[in-house]
Parts: structure tokens; C-alpha cells; sequence
């Protein structure tokens, strides 16, 4: 019963070592999933903090995610990256998983926009089209808030109805658009993983109203909602799911597929992160 209360400990414990470490006091936060790292090459005044300097920072595992906090600015805009994310497929508890989004609220953020490489569920969906999220479903059977008591501040019956903010949201469609990047809309689904889907799997998430299925992100969502942050999602696919193209999907295939468009989803998200923190 105590799991979420020692996490909510853990991540202000970690901000506090965040904080003695550099001056940044960030107003943006992103996740980046696998080929949106980028944008760290576009921060002025960069404090890189790897998670092995942080007592209580769980390590990440996965090719394709450093285990990185990125501090810096864009334009004058405080900045926090999460570069490397917590996967509960390597054995993380989904509080785990949510631990770095508790601890840039610590540092300061309230809003948040999260990335991922994703799957197409979607027949119409192809490979390097942009999805931003309109909606989730997670379909990992497990909730960061498990064992959570609720208090006055954050009652855990948290309202899912609009997870993500449309104000944030419209950001990323303004920039995409500016930038002449199409993108579309839709809903993502989070499974546990590590293995990929079943072409059966594909048809029955296809059912569900999944547009592309990945491995992250809801659990995050549900926490950032929970803290009562803004938060926007988008998703590269990189592949299309099982089922609705000839031949096997490999990890390295989808590494390869969302380091083709890096250049661009770096100026994405520096754009988004710029008009985002001058609201």
C-alpha cells in the first residue's frame, strides 16, 4: 500500500540531486522514445545527468534508450529531457516506469509531451507517418497507481476522459504543420511487450479502435494526469504492426526506420517545446 508514497519520496529525493547538479529550472518536459533524441543537440547551457549518478534511479536497459536527464534551454525555454525510459518488460513495476515523469513534476514541470516508436495498426497508416495521440488504452494490465492511497491533492480515481490536453495537443499539430510535416491523429494502445504482436493480436487491437500499438507512453500518460500535468503524445511508425505486410519485425528494423527522420522530429520538438513554454 506504501509503493506509491515511496515513489512519490524517490522522485523528490532524485529532484533534490537533479537540482544541486545544475540551475535549470525547466518549464517543458519530453520523453523521448526511440529515434527522438535529436533535439539534444539543439539545448544551449546542457547539463547531461546519467541515471547511474542518481541514488534510487532505476537503469534502463534497452539498445536505442541512453538512461539520461537532459537539462537545458531552447530559446530561453528551461528544458528537461528524459532520454532512456523505464520498461516494465524489463521487470520495472509500472510505478517504476512512471518514476522519471514523478520526478521532472518535482523539478518544476507541468507540462509534458511524450514520443514513442510505434507500430501501425491503422491499414492506412505508413511507415514514417507522425500520429499524435488523441487517446490511449492500456492494455498492459497493470497501473502505475496500483496500491495507491488517495489523498485530498491527488485522489486516485483520476478522470482518463481527455488524457491529453488539447491546447498542448494543437501545438504539435501547428508545428507539424508549419514545418510542413503531415501528420494524423489517433489512438495508441500500450501492451506490456518485450514480444512483438500476433497478426491475430493486430486484428483484435485493430477492434478495439487501436490506430498503432507500442510499448510505452500510457503508463506515463496515467501518471502525468494523476500529478495533474498537461500532457501530448505523438508517435512515429516505424513499421507496419504483424500481419499487414509480408515479412518479420525486428528491433533493429524499427531503430533503423525512426533514425531516418531524426533531423526532422528534433525540429518538432524544439519548435513545440519554444511555444509550449511561452504560452
Amino acid at each position: 500500500m506504501e509503493e506509491l508514497y515511496s515513489n512519490q519520496a524517490k522522485a523528490r529525493a532524485i529532484a533534490g540531486q537533479i537540482k544541486k547538479k545544475c540551475d535549470i529550472r525547466p518549464q517543458i518536459a519530453i520523453v523521448l522514445g526511440s529515434g527522438w533524441g535529436g533535439v539534444v543537440d539543439a539545448m544551449q547551457n546542457m547539463y547531461k545527468i546519467p541515471y547511474a549518478d542518481l541514488d534510487g534511479m532505476p537503469h534502463c536497459g534497452v539498445i536505442g534508450h541512453a538512461g539520461y536527464f537532459v537539462l537545458g534551454e531552447l530559446d530561453g525555454v528551461g528544458i528537461v529531457l528524459q532520454q532512456g525510459r523505464i520498461h516494465m518488460y524489463e521487470g520495472h513495476l509500472a510505478s517504476e516506469a512512471a518514476l522519471p515523469v514523478a520526478v521532472m513534476k518535482e523539478l518544476g514541470v507541468h507540462r509534458i509531451i511524450l514520443t514513442n516508436a510505434a507500430g501501425g495498426v491503422n491499414p492506412e497508416f505508413e511507415v514514417g507517418d507522425l500520429m499524435i495521440l488523441s487517446d490511449h488504452i492500456n492494455f498492459t494490465g497493470k497501473n502505475p497507481l496500483e496500491g495507491a492511497r488517495p489523498t485530498l491533492e491527488y485522489p486516485v480515481f483520476v478522470d482518463m476522459s481527455k488524457v491529453y490536453d488539447p491546447k498542448l495537443s494543437d501545438v504539435l499539430n501547428k508545428v507539424c504543420t508549419s514545418m510542413g510535416v503531415a501528420v494524423r491523429n489517433g489512438t495508441y494502445m500500450q501492451v506490456l511487450g518485450p514480444a512483438f504482436e500476433t497478426p491475430a493480436e493486430v486484428r483484435a487491437y485493430a477492434k478495439f479502435g487501436a490506430d498503432a500499438v507500442g510499448m510505452s507512453t500510457a503508463i506515463e500518460a496515467i501518471y502525468a494526469r494523476y500529478l495533474k500535468m498537461d500532457v501530448a503524445a505523438i508517435s512515429c511508425i516505424t513499421n507496419k504492426a504483424a500481419g499487414l505486410f509480408c515479412g518479420e519485425i525486428q528491433h533493429s528494423d524499427v531503430i533503423a526506420q525512426s533514425k531516418k527522420r531524426e533531423k526532422v522530429f528534433a525540429e518538432l520538438l524544439k519548435r513545440a517545446a519554444i511555444l509550449s513554454g511561452k504560452e
